[in-house]
């Protein structure tokens, strides 16, 4: 990896870092502040197809049932298309109030990250998660 591959690869994990410590305030602005205006998120049964509409989601949620939550991410692989693209694939879960750790890995998902690098900063242009399989399913 070339040293401006690492400095994205931090640049990307820092972005991510950002918005799991906007989750765990409850902050949906902060939440999608790396988000591209246009980007999308893609979760069981619902497709959010702008920063809005995901910023409005997660504000309902935080408001909800998400309140007090934070999550368990764990990233597994990032690679790059092009200069300005990158997808990032993370084993994510949520912890609800007063949980240390997911309890299960029924509550655990897939998910995927892509990230676009525009005016030399990345964001994020697209999520999706997908739950995790027990082995053998």
């Amino acid at each position: 990896m070339s040293n401006s591959r690492a400095e994205d690869v931090a640049a990307i994990q820092a972005v991510l870092v950002d918005s799991y410590q906007a989750w765990e305030a409850g902050d949906a602005d902060g939440m999608v502040a790396n988000y591209t205006a246009d980007a999308t998120a893609i979760m069981t049964g619902s497709l959010r197809d702008s920063r809005d509409v995901i910023r409005k989601n997660m504000a309902l949620g935080f408001e909800g049932p998400l309140k007090g939550s934070s999550t368990y991410n764990k990233q597994l692989s990032i690679r790059f298309v092009g200069r300005d693209g990158a997808i990032v694939i993370s084993e994510s879960g949520i912890l609800f109030a007063g949980e240390t750790g997911v309890p299960d890995d029924q509550r655990k998902v897939n998910a995927t990250w892509v990230f676009e690098k525009r005016d030399g900063q990345w964001l994020i242009a697209a999520y999706h998660n997908s739950p995790v399989l027990a082995p053998g399913q």
